[in-house]
């Protein structure tokens, strides 16, 4: 079983900064495809960022220029950079990892971004 766990998450004034993390507990070669994504209050849940083994990336239009995804190979790690965050980004925020036959999911981890 894959397990992947997301950190990082926390509470944030509008402008400021997080890093989210996800650990896996396999090699990060196992997978082709790294993602984030968020889930809002009464919201469906929407792509925040993807990544690919051959560096092709991927932002929602909410959040293109002020996220950056990237990949510690190394660590089984991937991370995503939140910058200016503004209060709709407010979520749960899940990191999800595929290879050609399944996807995996972390548990999430909330993010707030008050007023």
């Amino acid at each position: 079983q894959v397990q992947l766990v997301e950190s990082g998450g926390g509470l944030v004034q509008p402008g400021g900064s997080l890093r989210l993390s996800c650990e896996i507990s396999r090699s990060i070669a196992n997978f082709y495809g790294m993602g984030w994504y968020r889930q809002a209050p009464g919201k469906r849940r929407e792509l925040v960022a993807t990544t690919t083994r051959t560096g092709h990336t991927d932002y929602s239009d909410s959040v293109n220029g002020r996220f950056t995804i990237s990949v510690h190979d190394t660590k089984n790690s991937f991370y995503l950079q939140m910058d200016s965050l503004k209060p709709e980004d407010t979520a749960v925020y899940y990191c999800n990892v595929r290879d050609f036959g399944n996807t995996y999911w972390g548990q999430g981890t909330q993010v707030t971004v008050t007023s």
